[in-house]
Parts: structure tokens; sequence; C-alpha cells
């Protein structure tokens, strides 16, 4: 206390640098593994009534914005790789009846649907634009968590003019593609055996085309080669990989290459089945090369000749059908307006519609608007399953689970700020769906064109700085993989765990009857007076990490202290034997 009975400044000050106890709170999440940023959940038990607030881990995939639960997917993906990676045995994938669960989502999409139904009737475009926005949540949530495949009825279907003759595509190769082998297709996922023992399988690299020379500090026979420029670079040079003359770089082509490169991967992977003739399986990590480009590395179930798998890779290319789509027609203030007496998009000067998506698509004798073919660089390794060549590469093929495209390359220097500054330039004028509403300054109405859009400023993923084009999965993983989803790989180290503690003696974490009971979980607003603070979230789930981490370690100690012992039996100590 100073003279006037006040807090000495000293104290004062140590107490505004001190830290917040929420970021206390947070810190101790992380070193525990659990989540910071919860999310506050109404649990209601359909059986009994009982109502409760719960606090569920936010499940993020990005590293920056929860690092436990990207670590938490990261080892999910580690342990599909690896037991899918070198199977010897068939995987069952055949279909099973549909759980309640998937009944219930689905008698749910049909409420929608027919209140789509009516409003379409009824005119009501706003209603109808949210009903079609549900219904694609409701769908993803179908194909995701209950696996349903085939079409799902939509609320176009009743409008497909049964008069108007249906858009047929040419099926034959492209004369400038190499020829493509072919043969009948077996239904196996197993590679080949070798020497009665071995059943090797393989880690493939595939990349882009180039757009244009780049800054490079390449190594042959031991000397860095002189880059394009002309002048050698040190290999940790923070511009390697921007382009030598940016004004020569083909960003246009750089952009839509990867808007399109999950549908040129989805091309690879049937090209490659049909041409060694069995039903290849995969695991690929879509990263972004130094250059900003996306590229895949794939562990490949089986062995595959190199020979074959690079002649797929050249052999590959996805045509994009859909309209031209050059230099902008529209753009700044002068945009296209929505004229509610002709439900268009119009011309700003004219007052005349805009054409449609359907009429702007291109003929049977055109060509189409964009073709994607991976470039002439093609790793391809042989890996034996069991080894640590094996477990580095898993290592390898998850180290960026965690970062979003656009956080795996290092935003070292001015010139690579400025290489994904013209990226993001030509992606914005860059279409990512049917529905974008980017085609309005290429003077077409999307798909589903309705008053709310703004002409050029699409919500997509693939516009943005974290995704750099590259908008869906960064794990691309095949249906027979180790046939389960990654939940069910999340439900097999639960029933582990819950395993240890039955052997032990110890009671689980939750009972069958809790486990069995229907439940429905329902948002909770920030702003309900009801919900906990996000610092009694995190403690609460701080507190039950550590409990649950005692248990586990004293089930372990109960298993292992009778084996350890001289002349003990692994039933003795108490546990069940």
């Amino acid at each position: 206390m100073d003279d006037n009975g006040g807090e000495s400044a000293g104290t004062a000050l140590r107490r505004l640098r001190g830290p917040r106890g929420l970021d206390v709170a947070v810190a101790v999440a992380e070193a525990e593994g659990v989540c910071g940023h919860p999310v506050v959940l109404r649990r209601t038990n359909l059986d009994t009534g009982e109502s409760r607030l719960v606090g569920i881990a936010c499940g993020s995939r990005r590293g920056s914005v929860c690092g436990p639960c990207a670590m938490r997917n990261k080892r999910l993906r580690e342990t599909q790789l690896a037991e899918g990676w070198h199977l010897n045995e068939e995987p069952d994938i055949g279909p099973r009846e549909p759980d309640e669960g998937a009944q219930s989502v689905m008698a749910f999409r049909a409420d929608l649907l027919g209140m789509g139904l009516e409003a379409k009737a009824s005119g009501n475009l706003e209603e109808l634009e949210e009903i079609r926005a549900d219904l694609a949540d409701v769908d993803r949530q179908l194909r995701e968590d209950h696996d349903v495949r085939g079409k799902l009825p939509g609320l176009d279907d009743e409008d497909q003019d049964e008069t108007k003759p249906r858009r047929v595509r040419s099926t034959r190769r492209r004369q400038d593609a190499p020829d493509l082998p072919r043969k009948p297709v077996q239904n196996r996922t197993i590679g080949r055996e070798y020497a009665g023992k071995y059943r090797p399988s393989m880690m493939v690299t595939t990349t882009l085309d180039s757009y244009g020379a780049v800054h490079s500090a390449y190594v042959r026979d031991g000397r860095v080669q002189r880059c394009a420029c002309g002048k050698t670079h040190k290999q940790d040079a923070a511009f390697l990989g921007t382009p030598v003359d940016p004004k020569a770089y083909d960003y246009r082509r750089h952009a839509r290459d990867a808007v399109h490169f999950a549908a040129q991967m989805d091309r690879f992977f049937q090209n490659l089945r049909r041409a060694v003739g069995w039903k290849v399986q995969y695991f690929a990590a879509i990263e972004s090369q130094r250059r900003l480009a996306p590229h895949a590395h794939i562990a490949l179930r089986g062995s595959i000749p190199r020979d074959v798998i690079k002649q797929v890779a050249a052999a590959t290319y996805h045509q994009v059908w859909w309209p031209e789509h050059g230099d902008p027609v529209y753009g700044g203030r002068r945009v296209p307006v929505w004229v509610p007496e002709r439900s268009a998009w119009c011309d700003p000067d004219t007052r005349e519609p805009l054409r449609s998506f359907e009429d702007a698509l291109p003929g049977e004798d055109d060509d189409p608007a964009h073709v994607v073919r991976f470039g002439n660089q093609v790793d391809i390794r042989g890996v034996l399953g069991g080894t640590e060549e094996a477990n580095r590469h898993i290592k390898y093929l998850t180290k960026y689970v965690t970062k979003s495209v656009g956080e795996t390359y290092a935003d070292a220097s001015e010139a690579h700020r400025q290489h994904a500054d013209w990226l993001l330039a030509e992606l914005a004028v860059t279409p990512c769906s049917p529905r974008c509403p980017v085609w309005l300054l290429h003077g077409i109405q999307p798909q589903g064109a309705h008053s709310r859009m703004n002409p050029g400023q699409c919500k997509g993923n693939a516009h943005k700085r974290e995704t750099l084009g590259v908008a869906g999965r960064r794990v691309l993983v095949s249906r027979a993989w180790t046939g389960k989803r990654l939940s069910d790989h999340q439900t097999d180290r639960q029933e582990h765990v819950r395993g240890v503690l039955n052997a032990a003696g110890l009671p689980v974490v939750a009972t069958d009857a809790e486990q069995k009971a229907r439940v429905a979980w329902e948002p909770v607003s920030p702003t309900d007076p009801d919900a906990p603070s996000r610092a009694l979230l995190i403690l609460q789930a701080v507190a039950e990490r550590r409990r649950w981490k005692a248990q586990y370690q004293q089930a372990q100690t109960l298993l292992a202290g009778p084996r350890a012992a001289p002349g003990g039996r692994a039933g003795d100590g108490g546990g069940p034997a």
C-alpha cells in the first residue's frame, strides 16, 4: 500500500500483465488434449425426457482453430491409413440395413421436400432457396453420417422436360491424349502376394502441369542447378516457387486446375482401376506445393508396375463442360441487376435477361471450357507393411492434415504474398460451381439464380485464401480402404479403452443404458441465460479428461502387475481372468 492507501504501482502493473483466467484454462486444455472451443448443445433423452446442457468438442480439423481437435483427427487418419494400406483380407463393405437415425433424417427430408414443393408452387422464391440450403445440409448428413448412396429426389426433378433432347457428350478420348489401357475390373481390392509372404503397396505423388517458370534450387549430382532466372539460389531461399516473370505466368489455368483438381483425381483412380483390372484402393492427402499449386500424395494398396502408373497419369484428363468463361464481361460498378418483373438477372443498360447456364453450355461439336491434366513429374515408391519406411510414409502423408491448403506454404516473403494475391484475384473471377454468383460477371445466370445473389461475390471455399482454389476435402479415401468410416475408427479406440477398463474390473465411462438411449441434440445460443461459460465448459472437460486418464492408467497397472510378478497369472490381482 502507498501513502494514499492504494496499491503500489508494481502490484498494479503485475496484475495488468498477468494472464486472463480463460487464457490459462485454454492453455491447460491444450496441454491435456482437450478442446478449447467447446460447443454448447442441449441433450434430450427421448426415452426419459431428461434434458441438460453439455459441451462437446468443436471438431475442427485445423490446428490454427483448435489444436487438440485437429490432432485427434490426425491420429484417426494415421490409424485409418495404417489399417488399410497393407490388408491381407478383403474388407467387409456389403450394404447395411438402414438404421433408425438414417430413417429419422430421411423422414425430416421428406417434410422439407414437401415444404419446398409448396413454396415452389406458390412462387415464394426466398423460402424456396432457404429450403434448398436445408436440403443440401440434410443430404450431406445422410451421405457422411449414414453412408446413404444413390440419387436423392430434388425439387427440380419434376421440371425435367421429357420432350427436350438430352445433351449427350461423346465418350471418345481426346486425340491429344495418350492411349489408356483397359481391362475388365475384377471384384477384389487386395494386391498380389510375392514369395508367399510379401504383399507390397505403393506411394505415389502426382502434380499438376507447369504454368510458367518459377524460382527453383534443384539438386542434380550433388550440385544446385541454375534457376530459369539465370542465377543459382540457396535451397532455403524464401522466394522459391514464385514466378520468375509474373506477367508470363498463367494464373487463369492455375486457378481453374485448382478448382477442378478433385475431379481430376477421381478420373485418375477410375482410369487406374480400368488399367490394372482390379479395384485399387487409395488414401490420398492433397497439399499445396511451394508454387501454390495443389498436388496429391497417394497411398495405393497393392503393387502396380511403375510404367502403368505413369502411363495412366499421362493419359488422365478432366474436361470441364461449362459455359466459356474467359475475361469477365462485367466488373467494378457495372454489374448485372435483378429485375423482379422478369425474375432474372439482366444487363444494367438494356435490362435484357442474361443467358441461362443451360443455354450457354457448349454444343456437341464445341470444345470444353477447360481441360485439366497432370504434369510430367510422378514420384512412385514401393512400400512394405510393418517396416520403418511404412511408418515414415504414414507420418508424411498426414503431416499437413491439421493445416488448410493455404497454410501449407511458408508465407515467408513478399514475393509469396504477391503470388498468392494474384492467384486469389484470378480465383475471384473463376466460377467454382454451376451455382456460383461469379457467373454473373461473365454474363451468364447461374443455376438457381435468385435476387439475394451478389454478382461476383461467392461464399464458396474455393475463393478463400486458406484454400487457394481447393475447396473440397483434404483427404480422399476409397470406400473399401478399411470398410469403416472415420467415426468407426474413433469408436474402435473408445471400445479398446472400455475393454481395458472391463478387464481390470473398473467401471466404464457410460452405462450400456446410456449408450443405447435415444437422444436428440439441439444447438444453444450463446445469449441463452442458461448457457454455461466457455471457461466452465473447458475446466469441466479437463477434469473429466484427467479422471478418465487416471482410470485408464490404473487399469493398465492392474493388468500389468500380475504379469510382472514372479509366478503370477494374468488373472491374479483382483481383475477377471
